[in-house]
């Protein structure tokens, strides 16, 4: 069962978000989610006492362990071990110690923006917007507009 949640979390990633329909005239601040995300997001890292930081994208993340070995890259293949959950600390999926291997251009944005932050080694906890995650769209046991928060630790840049 456990790989089985693995290989729907790694398939999870691999596909590209759907564009939701919206008017091209409008700015992403008025697709519903995004700013309730940003609260929910500061009201977490206030409560939880995170020190990180905010991207341009509006990806939250706060390197535990920056590593010491190669940097990873957004076209980067990457090997990590990660254990995914929601704001109310549901776990949804992880891996085991080994971790899974992956293109970071072939998962979320949030994953392909986070993990490039480390090198060989390094760990992190990337706190996802639905934006750079999987939008308004519910996939799988993930509900559309969610935040999704990730515990990943960058075994091999491959």
């Amino acid at each position: 069962m456990k790989h089985l949640l693995s290989a729907l979390l790694v398939v999870t990633l691999f596909i590209s978000c759907k564009k939701e329909s919206n008017n091209s005239s409008e700015a992403p601040s008025e697709i519903p989610y995004v700013a309730k995300n940003e609260k929910e997001i500061e009201k977490y890292v206030a409560e939880k006492g995170l020190k990180g930081t905010k991207s341009e994208s509006g990806l939250y993340y706060v390197i535990k362990d920056p590593g010491t070995g190669k940097q990873a890259t957004p076209a980067s293949n990457v090997t990590v071990a990660y254990k995914g959950y929601f704001m109310d600390g549901k776990v949804f999926d992880q891996s085991d110690e080994n971790g899974i291997s992956f293109g970071l251009n072939q998962v979320v944005k949030g994953w392909t923006e986070g993990i490039s932050y480390l090198k060989e080694g390094g760990s992190a906890i990337l706190v996802i917007p639905a934006k750079l995650g999987y939008g308004g769209n519910d996939y799988a046991s993930i509900p559309g507009g969610s935040v999704l928060i990730f515990e990943v630790k960058l075994i091999s840049v491959n």
